[in-house]
């Protein structure tokens, strides 16, 4: 087993990474820009090292910098965590090559899975049912038109390097086609470098279910269950959870295999995730696959008990898997919000700032995975995201009421976050009856959004000050137990003897 690991990451997720090494006994190192000097994950770490500047390009994709430190500090593998170069197999090779472990696939695998036009014609190769669509990227316009006439409207034009919802349009007409390609074409090229882009035949009333897999060097491979992230803004995850409401267990099945098909294609190695489509027939589709740990992890370590981090690094030592498919129990429900420092009522406009007042929600089945304190700033150069807050039930009313009630504890000054947005979303009967699509925000947009209420906020801010005033209160007559403080039961009994 390792001995020292860096991660080449910021925020929540070096957090997490960081907590499962000081678990298995191995000693973290911590990279960080000057925008995360006082970052939580700095301090956690057994080590950390400057990389300086601001942006990411001037910081966490410096990856030479980073190879650098890794050697000199005799970090033995480095867990890339998710974004930056967690998909970047030129940076998987040159760790490699420097003499350590990347803890995650090949980059082989990441190459494969990373260019979507490969990644579809591998997947018809291996009979994994994929939307009908065109199989290489679109060399002329006129041709693909054909194509998009012949699978019939509505179709989406896809960037082949891309995610996230970048260089995608949704084509309706054919008189929009050659503009749309044009247009997907610009903004892949200005995303990802790379302009390709292919039509998909649009599927109607989709979920979006995906199965997270483990697979080690030795052949072997399972799947942890399926993922819902059907409530999506602009392709973008806002609420996870697992299990599907829309599933069974045959369609379970079915998909499970298909998404262990789809690692033994391309060699996979360590932990993944196939992300499918289902339309309003129960029929499923090959979306992509994401070659890393994701965002929404957290979901499926709850209703499995699994730790991911911890069976990743065990994979990259080069151990079999741990578990089998057979001996894996699912149990109750679970659902992720992505706290985000947005104001959803203002068109999601950003709010950068320093965090003013802090308290969490906690509490029976409660999880927080963040990467601030009270006094962190949300900056403008990296990712808004606050924390990701998940709950955790014997069943989904129960893990629904959960979360209700954590988010309404959740309390957050100086900033404006997603909050009441996500309190909307399941506050809403088409949520709580699990009958949605990915359309659901688009929908429901009426019901899920309100006008800036200047009264409630002051009310907040208030509520906010009020509590600080109390936490004084609390400091002052309560005892601590700190031998290097100031005694307050000394405080106490002085003030009450004069």
């Amino acid at each position: 087993m390792f001995k020292k690991i860096l991660i080449a990451n910021r925020g929540e997720i070096a957090l997490r990474v960081i907590r499962t090494c000081n678990e298995m006994g191995i000693k973290s190192v911590a990279v960080y820009s000057d925008v995360d000097r006082k970052s939580p994950f700095v301090y956690s770490a057994y080590e950390a090292y400057a990389l300086g500047g601001k942006t990411s390009q001037e910081s966490y994709l410096q990856w030479q910098k980073i190879l650098d430190i890794a050697k000199n500090c005799g970090a033995e593998a480095i867990h890339p965590g998710y974004g930056f170069m967690s998909e970047n197999a030129e940076f998987a090779e040159a760790v490699e090559k420097a003499g350590m472990v990347f803890i995650g696939p090949k980059a082989e695998s990441i190459r494969t899975m990373g260019n979507k036009t490969a990644a579809r014609t591998l997947m018809i190769a291996n009979k994994v049912p994929t939307v009908p669509g065109t199989e290489d990227a679109i060399t002329d316009s006129s041709e693909a038109q054909k194509v998009a006439r012949k699978i019939g409207y509505p179709v989406l034009v896809k960037a082949a390097a891309g995610g996230g919802g970048k260089g995608m349009r949704l084509v309706e007409k054919d008189e929009d086609f050659i503009e749309a390609v044009e247009g997907a074409a610009r903004e892949a090229k200005a995303a990802f470098n790379d302009d390709a882009v292919y039509i998909e035949k649009f599927v109607e009333e989709p979920r979006h279910i995906e199965f997270q897999i483990l697979a080690d060097k030795h052949g072997n491979v399972v799947h942890l269950g399926e993922r819902e992230c059907s409530i999506q803004r602009r392709h973008q995850k806002v609420i996870e959870e697992a299990p599907s409401s829309l599933l069974d267990d045959d369609l379970r099945k079915k998909m499970g295999e298909a998404a262990i098909n789809t690692a033994k294609a391309c060699n996979y190695q360590n932990a993944g995730t196939i992300e499918f489509l289902v339309d309003k027939n129960r029929n499923f589709y090959f979306l992509e696959m994401n070659t890393r740990l994701q965002v929404e992890h957290p979901v499926t370590e709850m209703v499995n008990g699994l730790d991911l981090v911890e069976e990743q690094i065990h994979i990259a030592a080069g151990e079999k898997l741990r578990i089998k498919q057979s001996s894996l129990k699912f149990w109750g429900h679970a659902f992720e919000c992505r706290l985000y420092a947005e104001d959803p009522d203002n068109n999601w406009a950003p709010s950068p700032g320093v965090i003013e007042f802090l308290n969490p929600a906690d509490g029976p089945g409660i999880r927080e995975d963040s990467g601030v304190t009270m006094g962190s700033e949300i900056s403008l150069y990296y990712d808004p995201m606050i924390s990701k807050l998940c709950a955790w039930g014997q069943d989904r009313k129960q893990a629904m009421e959960r979360m209700k009630r954590a988010l309404r504890e959740y309390q957050i000054g100086g900033i404006k976050t997603s909050i009441p947005f996500l309190i909307r979303v399941f506050e809403h009967p088409k949520f709580q009856s699990g009958d949605f699509t990915t359309k659901f925000i688009e929908e429901y947009t009426d019901s899920l959004f309100s006008e800036p209420q200047e009264f409630s906020e002051i009310a907040a801010l208030a509520a906010i000050l009020g509590q600080m005033e109390e936490k004084k209160k609390v400091t002052l007559n309560t005892p601590n137990s700190g031998s290097s403080k100031k005694s307050n039961w000394k405080t106490v009994h002085r003030r009450n003897a004069l």
